[in-house]
């Protein structure tokens, strides 16, 4: 069931700005810290520099994943982890690598991190982070993160298949664009760093469960819905935000404004958090805490895009305050 459509008018000139959805206020599970954020940021900046030969990241912050148990070593391993993910993601929008070649790479170094030797800077963030993943991981926790690591390279082709789509004129409709767009968006493998973290590795028959999957699902939903919200401004500007974004397929599917498809979509993420707390039940301690994982991954994923100049540039704090989106100018294509 999705919400009710409202804004249909469309305007006659472009929009220059919207308003924010109360996403932060909204939201019930509490924002928490890790008291190593800070001197694990510097260190996994340095190891951008050390492995990978690049400058600082503009991710701007880190999130806090399981902020209570997370220990230093954990948490860098998954900065590690995100920085690559982002600079894949760059590198594969401006065309920086061949992508099958990376795919195959990367895929190789997490199969075998120690002894896979290549020069392929992608495959070699790999092999760094992933070598340090095992060391504590158990085996089912590992197994799936290889499992959805493939299956997040396998969706590249999906992804390519939707530009080209759009590049012919073809636009997704809501119902179509929803389930590609959960294996698209990495949830799937941050939700097995869950595990890692916390040092737990729960069994296949728990996770295959299908209260489970719902929570992954609610989860998963709310934190790609609101990632389209929070990065639209970004990738209007850049004109790439019509082929995955939900806010431009709610836009070209339902007749929207920008401000109608905003709003809709956060109405979409309240369902969404909806869905995940009529999930939960009684369950026992580990599973409890991979749930709280996946709620924690849902509040941080909010201050990090608002904290991080990847998507809200300096101007963050004030759309904090204000919620007030002014639009950046178009790209030249």
């Amino acid at each position: 069931m999705f919400p009710t459509v409202t804004h249909t008018t469309t305007p006659v000139c472009e929009p220059s700005q919207f308003i924010l959805p109360d996403l932060i206020h909204g939201y019930r599970y509490p924002l928490q810290q890790n008291p190593h954020r800070d001197a694990v940021s510097c260190a996994s900046d340095q190891w951008l520099i050390d492995v990978a030969r690049l400058v600082k990241s503009e991710n701007g912050g880190h999130i806090d994943i399981e902020a209570g148990r997370c220990h230093a070593f954990h948490l860098q391993v998954c900065s590690d982890f995100l920085t690559w993910l982002f600079i894949i993601d760059d590198w594969m929008e401006y065309n920086v690598i061949d992508v099958r070649g990376a795919r195959e790479s990367c895929i190789l170094a997490l199969h075998d991190p120690i002894n896979f030797d290549t020069e392929q800077l992608g495959a070699k963030m790999c092999k760094s982070f992933f070598s340090r993943f095992r060391e504590t991981a158990g085996p089912g926790c590992t197994k799936r993160f290889i499992h959805r690591c493939e299956l997040l390279t396998l969706s590249y082709a999906a992804v390519a298949k939707q530009v080209d789509d759009r590049a012919e004129g073809h636009m997704y409709d809501l119902a179509s664009h929803i389930a590609p767009r959960r294996d698209i968006s990495a949830v799937k493998i941050a939700f097995a760093v869950i595990e890692f973290v916390a040092r737990i590795d729960l069994p296949d028959e728990v996770m295959s469960h299908p209260i489970i999957m719902a929570l992954e699902d609610a989860a998963n939903d709310y934190i790609s819905w609101s990632n389209d919200i929070l990065s639209y401004n970004k990738e209007q500007s850049h004109g790439d935000a019509h082929w995955h974004n939900i806010v431009a397929v709610l836009m070209d599917d339902r007749g929207l404004d920008l401000q109608g498809a905003i709003d809709y979509t956060a109405q979409m993420c309240k369902d969404a958090i909806q869905r995940f707390e009529s999930n939960q039940e009684e369950v026992d301690r580990q599973v409890a805490i991979y749930v709280e994982g996946m709620q924690n991954w849902m509040v941080d994923s909010l201050h990090w895009h608002l904290d991080s100049i990847r998507f809200s540039g300096t101007d963050g704090y004030a759309v904090k305050q204000d919620r007030i989106v002014k639009l950046l100018p178009k790209r030249p294509l």
